[in-house]
């Protein structure tokens, strides 16, 4: 009896991811929201310079700058989609419409753990791609070592690149 009660409250625990599932889906939702809201200002602004004659000086820097912020943000909240989803479809239930639509993609479907840190991996380094690009935005070639720097960091990149499309075929 003491047995099947705690195996009863042990199983049912599992119910608590929906706290964590919640959470990330709220979370993916404000970051899309705020960077949907960025790109809207920039529009404005866009609108503002080009017909109404609104000066807005280093325009083009700072329209990079956010542009490459919002795709930080709508993949970083990709992250957060795949995270809810998956720990939904491993600790709670599947969900019947997405494997019932032939349509649905892959990277949505989690089948185990593993699929589930692979498919963040894979979104999290693309996360990391875009804040290096950031950063090189700023990034001064006055001194030949920074130079250096940058071109090592873009090998890395790429080879991070490269090495996580090779782990795919095997």
């Amino acid at each position: 009896m003491i047995e099947r009660g705690f195996e009863w409250l042990l199983w049912n625990s599992r119910f608590v991811v929906i706290l964590a599932v919640v959470s990330s889906i709220i979370g993916m939702f404000l970051l899309f929201f705020m960077a949907a809201e960025n790109m809207l200002h920039l529009a404005w602004q866009f609108i503002e310079m080009t017909f109404m004659g609104v000066s807005y000086p280093d325009f083009h820097v700072e329209a990079v700058g956010q542009i490459i912020s919002a795709v930080d943000d709508f993949l970083l909240g990709t992250v957060l989609l795949i995270f809810a989803m998956g720990l939904y479809e491993l600790f709670i239930s599947k969900i019947d419409i997405a494997h019932g639509d032939k349509e649905a993609s892959n990277i949505l479907m989690i089948n185990s753990l593993d699929d589930l840190k692979d498919r963040l991996a894979k979104v999290v380094l693309m996360i990391l791609v875009v804040a290096f690009f950031k950063n090189v935005l700023h990034v001064s070639f006055d001194n030949p070592l920074n130079i250096l720097y940058m071109g090592i960091g873009i090998l890395m990149v790429s080879l991070s690149i490269y090495f996580t499309h090779k782990s795919e075929k095997h």
